[in-house]
């Protein structure tokens, strides 16, 4: 993958092809952005210009990467057993797996990585395995005799561990050994890995940005592509499954409106309670992946029905499917009580992370939310 083939940050591409090209290339960075915002492409990009720039065999070593075979690129990702790995799971024993899906597309996220392998209910992480196979595979020589460069995928979710166990190795790593690190929350990384690391900040894609990726890469009609663009918060993988009709946030539509509409009618009225228990429970059997992804939905949804409550439309993307209104359900989301709600989700997204019990978890936040949705505003 060439830079040339990722949408948008400019900049960033200019800042790292010329550091390259200086050769100031520091040995440890850690790439941050949202799903769908092109941390995954831009490294592989960036991993790319580095390895084939001082390569006697240039048009050899960009076919060897654009495979993703490259022998001194390396990569590490969160991973589960599954029915083919059952124990003691690692990256290299995906390897397969992964290039296929990046191949396919390099924006998806974590969840539909777990969906690729088969183990959705579960929760990928790092652990000490993984990092034993990284020290590993970097105290080789380079093979060919240029960079070695290990691409470390949702960084975050390396264990304390782990974690700890690289913690050497990234401060002094072998000579012409690069880390990069990709996350989407910068504050789950430990201080002592992220103080090591130079910090690139990825913004969210532009509107213009993913038009034009649409249209370029999906073939996607002029007025088809920014309308989808409009929706896509800034993700191209979100803009790839509004174009491709995924039903997953119907799903989550029809979750959160049967949620809010219980969780409205339950001041006052026990029976609701019922409902709300019933709700909890069908969530509770997706998955944590799942449930986690449901509540980033929410918060968006909650967020979308402020905007419109204080005359924002023009940021207002969201468009349900269902007869749900926005525009009768966004005077209750307002300055009274988005920044509760915001926590309580924020709360329970932490809490399913740490594998509490999401029954009790869900149910607690719809007690509360029944509360939040009838507050004042201030």
């Amino acid at each position: 993958m060439k830079f040339k083939d990722v949408l948008g940050h400019e900049h960033l591409k200019n800042h790292l092809i010329k550091s390259t090209d200086n050769g100031r290339i520091s040995h440890a960075q850690l790439f941050v952005g949202k799903e769908g915002s092109g941390t995954l492409p831009m490294a592989i990009a960036y991993a790319q210009y580095i390895l084939c720039s001082s390569s006697d065999n240039k048009e050899n070593c960009e076919i060897k990467c654009e495979k993703l075979m490259h022998p001194d690129l390396h990569f590490a990702f969160p991973t589960a057993i599954n029915d083919t790995v059952k124990k003691h799971p690692v990256s290299n024993l995906f390897l397969e797996d992964w290039r296929t899906f990046i191949t396919e597309n390099p924006y998806r996220n974590l969840f539909e990585w777990l969906q690729f392998l088969g183990i959705e209910n579960k929760q990928g992480q790092m652990g000490v395995d993984e990092a034993e196979e990284i020290v590993k595979s970097l105290r080789l020589k380079s093979y060919e005799g240029g960079y070695k460069v290990m691409i470390i995928w949702m960084a975050e979710k390396l264990n304390t561990s782990a974690s700890n166990k690289l913690l050497k190795l990234i401060e002094e790593p072998p000579e012409k050994t690069v880390f990069i690190l990709i996350a989407e929350s910068e504050e789950q990384i430990i201080s002592t890995i992220k103080s090591r690391c130079q910090i690139l900040n990825f913004s969210l894609l532009s509107e213009a940005d993913i038009t034009k990726g649409l249209i370029e890469r999906e073939g996607t009609d002029t007025p088809i592509a920014e309308q989808i663009a409009s929706q896509a918060n800034g993700s191209f993988n979100k803009a790839l499954h509004l174009l491709h009709n995924d039903n997953a946030d119907e799903q989550f539509e029809e979750w959160f409106t049967t949620w809010v509409r219980a969780a409205f009618k339950a001041k006052g009225n026990a029976a609701v309670i019922q409902q709300l228990i019933g709700w909890s429970e069908t969530i509770a059997k997706s998955g944590r992946e799942t449930q986690k992804r449901f509540l980033n939905y929410c918060l968006q949804f909650f967020r979308q029905a402020m905007l419109l409550n204080y005359n924002a439309e023009e940021l207002v993307y969201l468009q349900p499917k269902t007869n749900f209104q926005l525009e009768k359900f966004a005077p209750f989301i307002h300055s009274g009580n988005i920044l509760d709600i915001n926590k309580e989700l924020n709360d329970a997204i932490y809490h399913i992370e740490r594998n509490g019990n999401a029954k009790i978890i869900l149910l607690d936040l719809s007690i509360k939310l029944t509360r939040l949705l009838h507050a004042k505003e201030a």
